[in-house]
């Protein structure tokens, strides 16, 4: 097993009660997760969940034509694959690494047992999926609502919320297929937001310059996730 540094960094792991982290320990594997990197593909059968530490996924849902839009966001806050101890096996959405960093991950069946196994892991792991079940419908009501402008501040406050510094390597291409728009849109909201002194973008990498004013600007959807989330979850790092 590669070696582990700090799994506990993401929240979940960090949250488990000594007993089910000595049972946990030996089994989970720390992984690279590169950007762009498909942890799971859209209807097959899940052979892992992944902790994400340093990085962040984004599960999209991917049309038959080949667009897509984000459904959601996970970084050290959460977990990759709740379909798997769901009993579902499979899900019609992709999971892709947005921002490059590490994880570990934990095999499926192993994820099984366990949560059939501990109350403390059931109860746990239900209160992240209710939390994530609220960022998915929140994004669908924010997406059919709300201008690409406050799109845009969301997407980058859940972003950063989920790392520990003020920037994100990101193209205007990747947002596009994350929020499911035109290129020459996430554009327009970029310029936008560098002329009001919010973020500065070069060279696919925006650097937040003013989260106070990115909060100010988005819409509530924002608000209504993160508050879920710290709700939910013991020690949430969403703030």
């Amino acid at each position: 097993m590669t070696a582990i540094n700090d799994p506990r960094s993401n929240t979940l792991l960090a949250a488990l009660p000594d007993a089910e982290w000595r049972r946990w320990h030996p089994q989970l594997e720390s992984v690279e997760m590169p950007l762009g990197q498909v942890l799971y593909e859209s209807g097959r059968t899940q052979s892992h969940v992944y902790f994400p530490t340093t990085s962040i996924v984004s599960l999209l849902y991917v049309m038959q034509n080949g667009a897509s839009a984000e459904i959601a966001v996970v970084g050290n806050e959460g977990i990759v694959g709740v379909s798997i101890f769901m009993g579902g096996e499979s899900t019609p959405s992709r999971a892709v690494v947005q921002s490059a960093g590490q994880g570990l991950r934990l095999p499926a069946q192993a994820m099984k047992e366990e949560f059939g196994r501990s109350d403390a892991v059931l109860h746990l792991l239900l209160r992240y999926t209710q939390a994530l079940i609220t960022q998915m419908a929140q994004t669908a009501v924010c997406n059919r609502h709300h201008s690409l402008d406050q799109q845009l501040c969301r997407w980058l406050l859940l972003s950063l919320d989920r790392l520990k510094g003020n920037e994100l390597v990101m193209t205007q291409e990747l947002i596009a297929n994350m929020l499911g728009v035109r290129r020459e849109g996430v554009t327009e909201g970029a310029l936008k937001l560098q002329q009001a002194g919010l973020i500065r973008y070069a060279r696919g990498r925006i650097t937040v310059l003013d989260r106070l004013g990115l909060e100010r600007r988005t819409c509530e959807c924002y608000a209504v996730v993160k508050k879920e989330y710290d709700r939910l979850l013991p020690g949430a790092r969403t703030a």
